[in-house]
């Protein structure tokens, strides 16, 4: 969703960086185009105003660090005034009320109300070991409460029964009743919406909220929504007193200006993301990992957590060995193919890494997607036990046999041997580095062992390529010189082994290379 805003505010700061001393008609003419990157991407008027004199104010005239250029000064100011926009810390759902805690969303219609309690909800149960409640008080929309009833099936969370000609306030003093009768700690009211803010909905919700007391009230925001979030947001606030806000579709096209806008103007949390449509697919705001996204910094600490939260801890150990061992098989190339699409694919791991805006056209040129990893395990599988255990009795005729089953050509098929020989090598280097250092964490993550680093290894590994740590609490004066980013050709993290045409590729593509010709 912050592509745009990134490649544009990127560009900005690159030709700030290249100068040694900034005038005060620099920083003008910077922001100047940094207010037109905002209003683009459909951040409010007043919010690009406030933001925009908010920087300018600490900028001109404040004191330059010996170590660092006016220009990377004048980029830490920005990224400092992007967090205290955002929201200076990450505020997730408060659950600490007497059970059953009232979860209650609100929000217009088509904005994912239902879709993000079924995820909510999900969430609760696996993360907290809560056990939760959904009541669906849509009367309005047909077929609305069946929908959260399948939800809750396909989820496996209990759902408020189906009583026909009820109203919304007797569906939630009945879901009240019901979740405190039977013991459940978090109940969520899917409440009904419009295709636009009117009376009747405002009472209605209400009305709900008297009956209910709900300790949260959240607001489901489509992030497409643009310059109409402000409206949206300021109108839920001021008639019903939101507590947070959760926005939808983040993984679209949209702009990223209703994350700023609606933040700035309700003084309210961004309690969550939607990244996808799959029920997993729902992640905690973090405000400095946001900016820092934003800034092209890329987020390094989201992609380990979400690393550890996919891969099979045990199934890591298993292979720990045989890596160490050397014995790095085409097996086990499909279990790491099947990790990178676990934890968001090629997509979502590029759009978290340092730097990836500057690379957005090599990227695009590259025509890199999620498909070339599953052609690449097309093609293990199409391989028997044995060939899989020993690729060295891969000849000809049984290259021909494995293209033809998986529909490739048997260029693809050794391309894919060369992919694993490398990464065998490879794994086998990093089985016998340093356990303790961070790379060697970061291996242990991507199926080198098991564990979790620490918030201060994180760092370490963040400085290692070439990115401010999102998780400090507080940012150093300047980010070191390259910190927007890796050059091509630079290693980023164990089992990517490099990006440009002398690196090896990405892991598991059989030597496909993104940003160089096939070799």
């Amino acid at each position: 969703m912050f592509e745009g805003l990134s490649e544009k505010l990127t560009g900005i700061f690159d030709a700030l960086t290249k100068r040694g001393v900034l005038s005060d008609e620099d920083v003008n003419n910077a922001l100047r185009e940094v207010r037109r990157a905002l209003l683009e991407a459909d951040v409010a008027l007043d919010v690009v105003r406030s933001f925009t004199d908010k920087v300018r104010d600490r900028a001109i005239g404040a004191n330059v660090v010996k170590s660092v250029t006016p220009g990377q000064m004048v980029i830490k100011i920005v990224n400092d005034v992007l967090i205290d926009t955002l929201g200076a810390d990450a505020d997730p759902i408060n659950l600490n009320a007497a059970a059953p805690v009232g979860i209650m969303m609100v929000g217009l219609q088509g904005a994912g109300k239902t879709t993000t309690a079924a995820k909510i909800a999900k969430r609760l149960r696996d993360r907290e070991k809560r056990k939760v409640l959904m009541a669906s008080l849509d009367v309005k929309r047909p077929a609305a409460q069946e929908q959260l009833a399948v939800l809750g099936r396909q989820i496996g969370i209990e759902t408020l029964p189906i009583v026909a000609g009820q109203t919304p306030v007797q569906i939630a003093r009945r879901a009240e009743e019901a979740a405190r009768l039977q013991g459940f700690d978090v109940i969520i009211l899917d409440t009904a919406g419009r295709t636009h803010i009117d009376e009747p909905l405002m009472a209605e919700m209400a009305e709900i909220k008297a009956v209910s007391n709900p300790h949260e009230i959240l607001l489901v925001a489509d992030s497409l929504t643009g310059q109409d979030a402000v409206n949206l947001a300021k109108n839920f606030n001021e008639r019903v007193g939101i507590t947070g806000i959760v926005l939808t579709r983040v993984d679209g096209d949209g702009r990223g200006g209703a994350a700023l806008s609606m933040r700035a103007v309700t003084g309210k949390p961004i309690k969550l993301i939607g990244t996808g449509e799959k029920v997993d697919d729902l992640e905690e705001f973090h405000p400095q990992r946001i900016a820092n996204r934003i800034l092209g910094m890329g987020d390094i600490v989201s992609l380990v957590e979400k690393a550890a939260q996919n891969i099979d801890a045990e199934k890591a150990q298993r292979i720990a060995e045989k890596m160490r061992k050397g014995k790095f098989d085409l097996d086990d190339l499909s279990e790491q193919l099947a990790q990178v699409e676990k934890i968001g694919g090629l997509g979502g791991i590029m759009g978290m890494l340092p730097g990836m805006a500057k690379m957005k056209d090599q990227i695009a040129a590259a025509n890199l997607d999620d498909r070339v990893i599953k052609r690449q395990r097309a093609i293990i599988s199409s391989m028997t036990r044995d060939e899989r255990r020993h690729p060295d009795v891969l000849k000809a005729s049984r290259k021909k046999r494995i293209a033809a089953g998986s529909g490739t050509k048997v260029e693809d098929v050794n391309r894919l041997l060369k992919q694993h020989r490398q990464m065998a090598d490879m794994m086998k280097a990093m089985g016998g580095a340093n356990k303790r250092g961070p790379l060697g964490k970061m291996a242990q993550m991507f199926g080198m062992g098991a564990g979790m680093p620490s918030p201060e290894e994180m760092a370490e590994m963040q400085k290692q390529m070439g990115g401010q740590m999102p998780t400090m609490p507080k940012l150093p004066d300047a980010p070191p010189a390259g910190a927007f980013g890796p050059k091509v050709g630079t290693s980023v993290m164990p089992g990517l082994p490099g990006l440009g045409s002398k690196g090896p590729g990405l892991p598991g593509l059989g030597g496909f290379n993104p940003f160089g010709k096939k070799k």
